[in-house]
């Protein structure tokens, strides 16, 4: 971005609105100014310039404030102008010098337009031992002679820059092409430019724009042509390219070819800034089209021009009107409120290039412009130097550094900046308070926010009642609980969900289940509305306290009042499940009935539940029975005692009450065909098992993945599957049917079957039989490892290609049959990027590859 010139000058009697933008001078502003430290990567393409670099430019302005009159550069002066023989007298001063010293003194030589004495110094600093001249500094020297009409001078320079032997800190190559430019000498910035690209060298973007403004100026078309295509080619096309591009079309008086230029960014959603519109403007108005000047002001007002317009307006009886620094500030404020940040760049690097030194409203200002651009290590450098140039923060300022550095993350900068203003007698908004309570609740930062607190009602500010529930939770957090309990009673109880829920969980880490049991019960009383997880907590808690029961009863009845209430019942029922005390929740269902409540399915299944997870089959199967002779069974209490019996071993049982659950005329769901099939080719019951598959299939659904899986798995560790399918139907290759199709897939994966079929032929065919999954290709891995590891490796990449992620059983599968086909070199490799993939090997992969 480049500063914004607004000049107004008189003319018949018409008043020109001109935006001097894109001179060289102009040009170097930005770059140039920027760059005294600039990190230069080795890659001659680079130009980076950090946010030290920017902060340290704006140092160097702030200083003027103090320094405007620095008795140290005036005793410079006064020895450069005063004797033949400086060098000893300034060696004697010991000046600290880096490049933005020397900058700063060839500033004040050319503010004075005293070029000679620039010259001197810059001469005898590049003598110094320990300093070397960076690019900012020759830039610097170039921008002061081309501004004082000593081309020829220039050129000199850049001719013995060129001869003398430098040890060269700078871009050599580039600095030649950049002084030849603005030197005004195209034609020999490109020779050197072509002698850059015949050593494999290339300009940086800063270098680009520099030449291709030079052809510009000088009406270079074929060149100016080809230079624009490598800029855009390059990805550096900025605004300042268009802005150049219509500047050269202004040039050759294609001005309406230059007004279709502006039209198609508009078009192509481009935000114009002011500096594309200020060449079409000015040669407009240099051919008495003042009317139509006016017009395109107008018409791209609303792209960031509505403030020059609104200034052009007011101005334009009074020519050749310079701003003071009262005006500046006053639009600098009211375009960062309206957060039109590239307007505001443009003043300030116009006060920077005006040598108006800031005061403490610019410099306030400056502080909220790097807040609003994201760039808040540079506002924070800016503030931590505030003593070098005096500079006492405002409340915006505080404001916007407090908010961007909490949304930045660095909230401990944050409560650093608030404890200086708390100092200097301010505090904050509403909005920033909250937003760095958040912040410091979030990161745990509990005595910080306890001190927050305090400080807000010392000053007779009250936070929320959602900031102490941010301050409860984070003290919670912090094993705290005991304190954020303390603060909950001091709120009179005024507390959110949230915040009871971290505390019910913070007392019951800490064994004390009856606080939790009593934070529940307010709770309840205030209409939170319980959960389960969270009553199901307490619970558990409750019964690893001595005398457990009367505990837990005692709760039901604070939480229910003696009246009937079905879900905290279930909820009460859930905790007794999960702690494993199946006679507590029949006891609690029981109650439920006597109570004259109507238990519902789900009181009856977590009922039925709690005796198949601890194992009392007897008692599940007569709670069942009872239930079934009331009539009031159901698709899920069935599901619940297939999948219950099957994880107690009964498979027999689970089978029974599957094909009961059938004969009923109930939607068998999918769960249980797979955990009976599982459990029943666990306990190599394959006939049963290829019969119930066969039923689910008969019922037209396709299988699932995890039934093929369990089928692909017990075919490679015995033929009996594959047997007992060709028992049951027979697999003919060719056949089209779904079973057909599986036993000829099952066939053919344990081996019984010989088939010429590739690994991609085979994906296909069990495809049509159910979804492949990351386990389906580990099946197919492992049984490839068993004779061919080129073709093993090429399936990991498919399954790669394929997006699935490989995982531990993957790794292990291929190190296994490496190993076992006794390529241990490879099988090395394979566990060395196991273990970058955060998997480990087995025991028996360990052993087999030692």
């Amino acid at each position: 971005m480049l500063p914004l010139k607004h000049v107004i000058t008189k003319h018949n009697n018409i008043f020109k609105f001109k935006f001097l933008f894109c001179s060289s001078t102009s040009i170097l502003t930005h770059y140039a100014s920027s760059s005294s430290h600039s990190s230069f990567s080795s890659t001659p393409s680079s130009f980076s310039i950090t946010q030290n670099d920017v902060a340290s430019t704006f140092k160097t302005w702030f200083q003027t404030r103090h320094n405007f009159n620095d008795p140290l550069i005036l005793q410079i002066y006064q020895i450069l102008s005063s004797t033949d023989d400086f060098s000893s007298s300034l060696s004697s001063l010991s000046l600290p010098l880096t490049p933005d010293f020397v900058i700063r003194v060839l500033r004040h030589g050319a503010d004075n337009n005293d070029i000679l004495s620039c010259l001197k110094f810059f001469d005898w600093a590049g003598h110094q031992p320990r300093f070397h001249h960076n690019r900012a500094t020759f830039i610097a020297i170039f921008r002061i002679l081309t501004r004082a009409n000593l081309i020829p001078l220039v050129v000199d320079f850049l001719q013995t820059f060129r001869k003398r032997v430098f040890t060269h800190r700078v871009r050599f190559n580039d600095t030649l092409v950049v002084g030849y430019a603005i030197a005004g000498k195209p034609e020999i910035a490109l020779q050197v430019f072509g002698k850059m690209c015949f050593q494999g060298l290339d300009l940086d973007s800063f270098g680009y724009h520099i030449l291709l403004n030079a052809l510009a100026e000088d009406n270079y078309f074929n060149a100016f042509n080809m230079i624009l295509n490598q800029i855009r080619g390059r990805g550096y096309a900025a605004s300042v390219t268009d802005a150049i591009v219509v500047k050269f079309m202004c040039k050759q008086g294609k001005l309406d070819e230059a007004e279709n230029y502006l039209n198609g960014l508009l078009g192509s959603g481009k935000k114009l800034h002011g500096s594309e519109v200020g060449f079409l403007v000015d040669s407009l108005c240099e051919r008495n089209r003042f009317e139509h000047a006016v017009e395109l002001v107008k018409e791209f007002g609303n792209s960031g021009l509505d403030e020059a317009l609104q200034f052009f307006r007011q101005k334009r009886d009074s020519g050749g009107y310079v701003p003071d620094s009262l005006r500046y500030n006053m639009l600098i404020r009211r375009l960062l409120r309206e957060s039109r940040l590239h307007e505001v760049y443009d003043l300030l690097m116009d006060m920077n290039e005006s040598c108006i030194p800031p005061d403490m409203v610019t410099m306030n200002a400056v502080l909220c412009f790097f807040c609003k651009t994201g760039m808040v290590d540079v506002a924070l450098q800016l503030y931590k130097s505030r003593s070098q140039f005096g500079l006492n923060p405002n409340q915006m300022a505080y404001k916007y550094l407090i908010l961007t550095l909490c949304w930045d993350g660095s909230v401990k900068e944050a409560y650093s900046v608030l404890k200086s203003s708390t100092g200097n007698g301010f505090f904050l908004d509403k909005q920033t308070f909250t937003t760095l309570a958040s912040a410091l609740c979030r990161e745990c930062k509990v005595d910080e926010m306890k001190e927050l607190i305090h400080l807000a009602v010392e000053r007779g500010f009250t936070p929320s009642t959602v900031t102490y529930d941010k301050f409860i939770s984070a003290l919670c957090q912090a094993g705290r609980v005991e304190d954020g309990y303390l603060i909950h009673g001091e709120l009179n109880n005024a507390t959110c969900r949230l915040s009871y829920s971290k505390m019910i969980k913070g007392f019951i880490k800490s064994n004390k289940g009856d606080i939790a049991a009593r934070l529940l019960v307010e709770m309840k009383e205030k209409h939170l509305g319980l959960t389960r997880p969270l009553c199901r907590a307490v619970i558990c808690s409750l019964l690893d306290m001595d005398n457990p029961i009367p505990r837990v009863f005692n709760l039901l009845d604070m939480l229910t009042h003696g009246k009937p209430d079905n879900q905290i019942f279930n909820f009460f029922i859930d905790g007794a499940v999960h702690a494993n005390k199946s006679d507590l929740a029949r006891e609690v269902y029981e109650l439920m009935r006597r109570s004259n409540m109507v238990p519902t399915i789900v009181s009856q299944a977590l009922v039925l539940n709690s005796y198949l997870k601890s194992g009392k089959i007897f008692y599940a199967l007569s709670f069942f029975d009872s239930l079934r002779r009331q009539g009031v069974v159901s698709k899920k209490l069935y599901t619940s005692m297939v999948i219950g019996l099957c994880k107690n071993n009964k498979a027999n049982i689970a089978h029974d009450f599957l094909f009961e659950m059938l004969n009923a005329g109930l939607n068998t769901g999918i769960e249980c065909y797979e955990s009976l099939v599982q459990k029943l080719c666990s306990l190599k019951k394959y006939h049963e098992a290829i019969n119930l598959v066969q039923v689910y299939m008969k019922t037209g659904r396709r299988l699932t993945s995890f039934l093929g899986n369990i089928l692909l798995f017990h075919s490679l560790m015995s033929p009996d599957l594959y047997e007992i399918c060709v028992q049951m139907g027979g697999a003919k290759e060719g056949e089209s049917s779904p079973i057909s199709t599986l036993n000829f897939v099952i066939g053919a994966f344990s081996g019984c079957l010989r088939v010429n079929h590739s690994v991609e032929e085979l994906e296909e065919l069990i495809v049509t039989c159910f979804p492949l999954d990351m386990c389906t290709y580990n099946l197919l891995l492992r049984k490839i490892t068993n004779y061919d590891m080129n073709q093993a490796c090429e399936l990991f990449n498919r399954i790669c290609q394929r997006g699935y992620e490989p995982n531990g059983w993957t790794y292990n599968i291929m190190v296994n049959g490496f190993s076992n086909h006794g390529r241990n070199d490879e099988a090395k490799q394979w566990v060395e990027e196991m273990h970058q993939k955060g998997f480990y090997p087995t025991e028996n992969t360990r052993r087999n590859v030692r």
